[in-house]
Formats: structure tokens, C-alpha cells, sequence
């Protein structure tokens, strides 16, 4: 798809006025939001919003009930990402999803009047759409004040995932977070082939720097490990790659290890299918018959790789995710390998 900006110069979506009865008022004010600055194929711009915490809900056993995103799209262009699919909220399509990012406006204040609202305990996850240290953060720092706002509360349960590096800037706030809310960051790597990485995640931190910055995090007194996520069938699934994550995490200390197979949603079958035909051309049936009609693999499939997950953290005396509320000596399958569509993979 040719790098034809979406925005007129009018700052107005072509093709409609900026009154169209057809887009919605997040559309609007998407289509609306004057150019904040450019970067490779890639537009900022600022968003009006009026929330930042987003009750979640689900059928699916989510363990948070609450979500923050400080952005709406990702410069990261991860080929697989599920996320995709919020750009069609403001009724661009999922190519837009990593060309054209908005940051939120007023997301401290925001945020603050929010958690008055809320019941101690809450469960809230930070980055679920959308990494919250993406390349924009270093100049919009829209997450570090959020992360400044938990920093004056205490009481709920924080989950943070990203990919970035950008993460240690902020370890002074983390800090002291983790002394006023049940804090826990995880650090999404994929694979610990370099060269797989940079065509699955054309923008993100290499694999390597990101087990330094999980290093960095232990090292800070921070509840940190991996999510060696997803683990695409054919690709990324095999005992060595797994392996190869694993023990890198538990040689900087990681305090968990998981792991999430491929949740492949229709808006991002296109991008992540055009990537097997290119590199795997070998898996592209394969793909086909299995996320044909369903974004999810099979229970077969997800018990044949937690039993891999399983042994590889025994193997490396890694611990789990979550708390351990099995009976003594039993150790869950869906525990360290489970479907987390909520993930930002």
C-alpha cells in the first residue's frame, strides 16, 4: 500500500467533510487532529479523549478488569500484532495502525480522576493495544505521566507489557511504584533470532536489548519477566526457540516466564499471511487451514506446546506469571501457556 497520507492538507480525512454524518465521534476527531510532527512513513498527532481507563470485558478469564493505553497505534509494525484493529474504531484501516500514531491529550489528569473511582485491589494493565515506550514516548513522555500519577497513589494492581528499552528511563518511578501498588512488568520477546525479529517486528528492540533491559529491571528490585510471545506455529514454536528465550531470561534473573500462542484476528490475517508467503512460504497452507476460521489454535496444539513451556521452565527454575494456587506439586497446563488475546503481541 503506497505511503499516500490519509489526511488532507485541511487536516480533515478526504472524502469528508468535517461534520460527515458517517464518521463516528472518535473518527472525527481522529480525522481532525492537526499534524504534530513526521518520521519515517510515519504521522503523530495529538487525540481529544475523555477517558484513559478502559473497563475491560471479557468471556475469556482476562486477569485485570481495567486497561490504559497512552497511544493509539504502534510504530512498532510487529507483523502478527491483534491490535490492529483498533484503528478501525476511528474508521481507518489496520496498514494505518502503524503510519499514523495518536498520542492521548490530558492523560495525567485523566488518569487521576479516574483511579479516585476505582476500589483498591483494581486490576489495571498498561499496554494492551499499543507499547506504551514506543519511539514517540521519548519526546511525548505521555506514559511517565501516567506512571507520575501511580507514583502519588497506591493500592491497585499494576501489569505493564512492552518491548522497548525505553522502559529504564523511568526505573526511578517504577521504584517507587512497586513500593505503593502490586507491581509487575513484562517484557515481550518473541524470539531470540535477531535477524526473524527485525522482519517480525520491523521497529522494536532487538531481542537482546531487551533481555538487558530486563536485566536492568531485576537488578532495580522490579517483579519482572518474559512473555516469549506469540509463539507462531512452524515459526517460533520449536523446544530450541523457546529454549533459547528462556534461558536467556533466567540468566538476568527473570522472575517468570510465559507464553501465548498466535491469536491471528481477521484485520491482521493479511499482514501477518503476507509475511509467511515472503519468509516461510513453506507455512502459508498450513496458516490458512488453521486461522481460516478461527483466530485461535486448537486445544490440541495448546497443550502439546504448555507441556513444552512446562519442562523448559523447570529446566531453568523459572517461576510462573501468576501466584501458584494449585494443590502442592501440581503445576496447571494452561498456566504458562495460555491464549492472552489481551496481549500485545
Amino acid at each position: 500500500m503506497a505511503n499516500t497520507p490519509i489526511f488532507s492538507a485541511s487536516n480533515v480525512l478526504p472524502g469528508f467533510q468535517p461534520h460527515e454524518p458517517r464518521l463516528n465521534l472518535l473518527a472525527r476527531s481522529a480525522a481532525t487532529a492537526p499534524l504534530d510532527s513526521e518520521g519515517h512513513l510515519t504521522q503523530y498527532r495529538p487525540l481529544k479523549t475523555q477517558s484513559i481507563l478502559t473497563k475491560t470485558t471479557s468471556r475469556r478469564g482476562l486477569p485485570f478488569t481495567h486497561a490504559i493505553n497512552p497511544y493509539r497505534g504502534c510504530e512498532f509494525a510487529c507483523r502478527y500484532c491483534y491490535a490492529r484493529y483498533t484503528h478501525e474504531f476511528m474508521q481507518l484501516t489496520p496498514d494505518d495502525f502503524e503510519r499514523n500514531i495518536f498520542y492521548k491529550q490530558n492523560a495525567p489528569w485523566l488518569l487521576q480522576q479516574e483511579l479516585a473511582r476505582l476500589k483498591p485491589g483494581t486490576e489495571i494493565a498498561l499496554g494492551t493495544a499499543t507499547d506504551p515506550w514506543q519511539p514517540l514516548e521519548r519526546r511525548q513522555k505521555v506514559t511517565r505521566s501516567l506512571l507520575e500519577v501511580f507514583a502519588k497513589t497506591r493500592g491497585f494492581s499494576l501489569g505493564i507489557v512492552t518491548k522497548s528499552a525505553l522502559i529504564v528511563r523511568d526505573l526511578d518511578l517504577l521504584k517507587e511504584i512497586a513500593k505503593r501498588h502490586k507491581l509487575q512488568v513484562h517484557l515481550t520477546i518473541t524470539t531470540m533470532n535477531a535477524a526473524l525479529a527485525r522482519t517480525l517486528e520491523p521497529r522494536a528492540p532487538r531481542p537482546d536489548l531487551r533481555i538487558r533491559t530486563l536485566g536492568k529491571l531485576r537488578e532495580a528490585g522490579i517483579r519482572a519477566g518474559v512473555l516469549c510471545s506469540p509463539l507462531m506455529p512452524g515459526i517460533t514454536d520449536s523446544r530450541r526457540s523457546i529454549e533459547a528465550v528462556a534461558r536467556a531470561a533466567s540468566g538476568v534473573g527473570a522472575s517468570f516466564f510465559a507464553a501465548g500462542a498466535l491469536f491471528l484476528k481477521p484485520c491482521s490475517l493479511p499482514t501477518f499471511f503476507k509475511f509467511v508467503e515472503e519468509h516461510f512460504p513453506d507455512q502459508l497452507e498450513s496458516y490458512r487451514r488453521r486461522y481460516g476460521s478461527s483466530a485461535f489454535v486448537s486445544a490440541e496444539y495448546r497443550n502439546r506446546v504448555a507441556e513444552i513451556v512446562n519442562a523448559i521452565c523447570r529446566q531453568y527454575k523459572l517461576g510462573r506469571r501468576v501466584e501458584d494456587k494449585s494443590p502442592a506439586g501440581e503445576t496447571p497446563a494452561q498456566d504458562l501457556v495460555q491464549i492472552q488475546p489481551w496481549l500485545p503481541f
